[in-house]
């Protein structure tokens, strides 16, 4: 039993922990270095998931270390070669984002029933479809990141337990709550930098 919590995939849950919460603190406070952190606990979270036979997610880290590549840059330089702003999506991106869901549902349906042994693939597929149109409002900074990601955050914590990772699914129960806070406090960065703007027009 003490051999167990000393066990490679232990240790490397914990430290994937550790990166992952400084990294979602990172980005609670609208900092660009959070990135830096999550390619971290993103790489380590992949060899736990291989190990637990959870593709999908694999899959969906391989996006997030794309799209946090991505985030970096845009968060950095956006369109304007400036740093990008907090926004609210746009009904344009509203619609994206909920084609990312069902697109990515379909697919990961498929591949997982009818190509892997997962013993899970609808559920799976259900929290990797609503964190891949989370990570892409995130990278893109919009505030509706943190309703996607928790939408699949609440699905990903029972899913966790049933597989027996419990570092993680502590992990994601913190996860939740912070991108509850992390809403409110990007809403009143939006609503200081409306009044800045007010103030000195």
């Amino acid at each position: 039993m003490m051999a167990d919590l000393f066990s490679p995939i232990i240790i490397l849950q914990w430290l994937g922990t550790g990166f992952g919460i400084t990294q979602v603190l990172l980005a609670r406070k609208n900092n660009i270095h959070n990135y830096l952190f999550g390619i971290i606990a993103i790489l380590i979270g992949m060899w736990v998931l291989y190990d637990s036979k959870l593709y999908a997610d694999i899959l969906l880290h391989l996006y997030y270390l794309t799209m946090s590549i991505y985030g970096w840059f845009y968060w950095k330089f956006g369109k304007q070669k400036k740093e990008v702003p907090i926004s609210y999506a746009s009904f344009q991106e509203h619609l994206k984002a909920i084609g990312i869901v069902i697109s990515c549902f379909i697919i990961m349906v498929y591949w997982l029933s009818q190509h892997t042994n997962s013993d899970v693939p609808y559920w799976d597929a259900t929290t990797t479809a609503f964190a891949w149109a989370g990570m892409w409002l995130m990278a893109r900074r919009k505030m509706e990141n943190w309703i996607y990601l928790n939408i699949s955050n609440i699905i990903s914590i029972p899913l966790l337990v049933y597989k027996e990772l419990y570092i993680y699914a502590g992990l994601t129960v913190f996860l939740f709550a912070v991108a509850i806070s992390g809403y409110f406090k990007w809403r009143q960065i939006i609503l200081h930098e409306s009044r800045h703007t007010y103030t000195t027009i």
